[in-house]
């Protein structure tokens, strides 16, 4: 029997160092140390054996057992680890690879003439003032020299929420605000926002629009100010070869009132389909405060003066980029967004 024995010990030595992998190594332990293994076999059959030669060989049983139970394990260890090296190998990611591009967001068109509009101007001395979209009668209308009645109000029809609360229609309530506020002290800002009117929607006009007004009130403000202001406007936006003309005009908050018009900056004036023949572009209105608005908000109009102008960065923006319908700036296209795709520098 003792024979058997290391005979069995062995032959399970060899077979556990034989084991490839942890399942070969599993299945020679069940085969030699399980339930029906040769190994409890001989423990089984101790009971056959004289009874003084029990102790000894039940000590010799054990002694393999524990021996063959401790080189599984360590075998087991071994087969364990290089199982994990063999998968983390299989599964290595090639970090040498280029990796899958991440699109990025841009800048909405008018997002982007918005802020080019404001870095001029804050570059010029202004500063940014804004005010409620949710506006009162009398600011966007009567502090501006267009009282009830009006008739100049018919341009401007808005979406009234009560008699007195309307949508704005122009950021010049931003203005009367700022002036009311100032109590007589100069003012240099533009007001950028959204404004709402009454207008059927098609290629060039829209019931919901952007616009950036300016205002300035000083001493001494004359209309060469306001000319060579919008002058420096027009070439930043459009190129340094950019001349404007001012063309007479009216609006009930200034006085006197022009129109400024740009030379066409695809055909340099001599006329195309851009500037419809003629080698200008309207680009935007503006004029001298009107004594009454100053008054209005608690200025003295004889000893102060002040010009301001508006313009609709929709305007400039199809301009600029060659947009001809104004809705494609509302429709959140895509496809039409992604033309503004930014270039990293």
């Amino acid at each position: 029997m003792e024979a058997q024995l290391q005979a069995l010990k062995t032959e399970a030595l060899e077979k556990i160092a034989a084991a490839a992998n942890v399942k070969e190594l599993n299945d020679v332990r069940v085969a030699y140390l399980g339930k029906k293994g040769p190994i409890t076999d001989l423990l089984k059959s101790m009971g056959k054996l004289p009874a003084e030669e029990r102790p000894k060989m039940g000590a010799l049983v054990n002694v393999v057992r524990e021996e063959v139970t401790t080189t599984l394990e360590e075998r087991m260890v071994i087969l364990e680890e290089e199982a994990i090296n063999m998968k983390l190998q299989s599964e290595t990611i090639d970090i040498t690879l280029p990796g899958r591009p991440v699109r990025t967001g841009n800048p909405h068109p008018l997002t982007r003439v918005i802020e080019e509009i404001e870095d001029l101007f804050i570059s010029m001395g202004y500063e940014i003032a804004e005010g409620p979209e949710v506006e009162k009668d009398y600011y966007n209308f009567e502090a501006l020299n267009l009282p009830k009645g009006h008739p100049a109000r018919d341009m401007q029809d808005s979406f009234y929420i009560t008699e007195d609360i309307l949508l704005r229609t122009h950021t010049s309530p931003v203005q009367a605000r700022t002036m009311e506020a100032k109590g007589g002290e100069p003012i240099k800002i533009i007001c950028p926002g959204k404004v709402y009117r009454r207008d059927n929607d098609d290629a060039t006009h829209s019931h919901q629009f952007t616009q950036i007004e300016g205002l300035v009130i000083g001493e001494d403000i004359r209309m060469s100010d306001l000319k060579g202001t919008l002058s420096v406007f027009a070439k930043k936006m459009f190129g340094d070869d950019r001349e404007i003309r001012l063309r007479p005009s009216f609006f009930p908050f200034t006085e006197p009132s022009v129109e400024m018009d740009i030379s066409c900056f695809k055909c340099g004036g001599t006329g195309c389909n851009v500037c419809k023949k003629t080698g200008w572009i309207e680009i935007l209105g503006a004029g001298m405060v009107h004594p009454n608005v100053l008054e209005m908000a608690g200025y003295d109009s004889k000893r102060l003066t002040g010009f301001a102008f508006g313009m609709g960065p929709e305007r400039i923006a199809m301009l600029k980029y060659g947009v001809e319908d104004i809705r494609h700036f509302y429709t959140n296209d895509v496809r039409f967004l992604s033309q503004f795709q930014r270039t990293e520098v």
